[in-house]
């Protein structure tokens, strides 16, 4: 199967689901409570998943499909795209102009094609594996801060309540160890911004595949390492990422596991 042509159903479906999107931003949106009071899905979430999933589906019909919003399909195909058609809904709900679409392409158990849309800035995260990272079609590479304690970080919190208290402490920690830390509220571009050198390192727990994958192979295809807290290899099905430039990484898990 073409990458070309993968490439490009990444990138129709992606323009397609931003201009849902973009109709939507700025208006008052309707929305629903998922697992809890911040968990929130609107109507343009699903709107954006349909085109996004159409498109797909009308070039690789045979292809499975893992998107936040609806059941997974198992065609028993080697390929499964794994969508989020509107990472950053709090955001959105609020007009705030940091969300993106994610589009990921896992092959045999192996994420080949990642893409992070960020309709409102307009600007497209490309990863293919063993192809480099890109934005709006130029190179992009990691960061070269090399000490925790000049390093721009990123985390985002968990939906589940309880869950916030651990992070905190993760939180105060980094705040004393690293120059300072964003919480913007979308993982994809957290991940995509640490790819282009405006973050240097972020953790963030309790995630979903569809929150990370694309995102995970930009940053190492930009020249940066994704792992679970403790360094080992990341688990896109997991529940946590640890992602840095790799100069800081060995002391972000540190301070995760309780030595920094």
């Amino acid at each position: 199967m073409g990458a070309q042509a993968l490439r490009e159903t990444a990138l129709a479906a992606a323009r397609a689901g931003g201009a849902v999107l973009r109709e939507g931003f700025g208006k008052t949106h309707k929305f629903r409570l998922k697992s809890s009071r911040v968990d929130l899905v609107t109507e343009h979430d699903r709107r954006s998943e349909e085109v996004i999933i159409a498109v797909i589906k009308r070039r690789f019909p045979e292809h499975s499909i893992l998107s936040e919003e609806r059941a997974p399909v198992d065609t028993g195909s080697t390929y499964k795209w794994i969508i989020d058609p509107l990472d950053g809904t709090t955001n959105y709900t609020h007009n705030y102009p940091i969300f993106a679409i994610s589009i990921a392409l896992e092959r045999a158990g192996e994420i080949v094609l990642g893409l992070v849309y960020s309709p409102i800035l307009d600007e497209l995260f490309l990863a293919e594996r063993g192809r480099g990272a890109t934005l709006n079609g130029k190179p992009i590479h990691v960061s070269r801060t090399a000490e925790l304690s000049q390093a721009l970080l990123a985390t985002g919190f968990p939906c589940e309540l309880e869950r916030i208290s651990l992070n905190l402490k993760y939180f105060a920690d980094f705040i004393h160890r690293a120059q300072a830390v964003r919480r913007d509220g979308s993982s994809a571009l957290d991940l995509s911004y640490l790819a282009c050198g405006r973050f240097d390192g972020l953790w963030e727990m309790d995630l979903r595949p569809w929150d990370v994958a694309a995102g995970a192979l930009i940053v190492r295809e930009a020249g940066g390492r994704a792992s679970g807290f403790s360094g080992g290899e990341l688990d896109i099905y997991g529940n946590e990422i640890l992602a840095s430039n790799g100069l800081i990484h060995q002391e972000m898990v540190q301070v995760l596991e309780g030595r920094g």
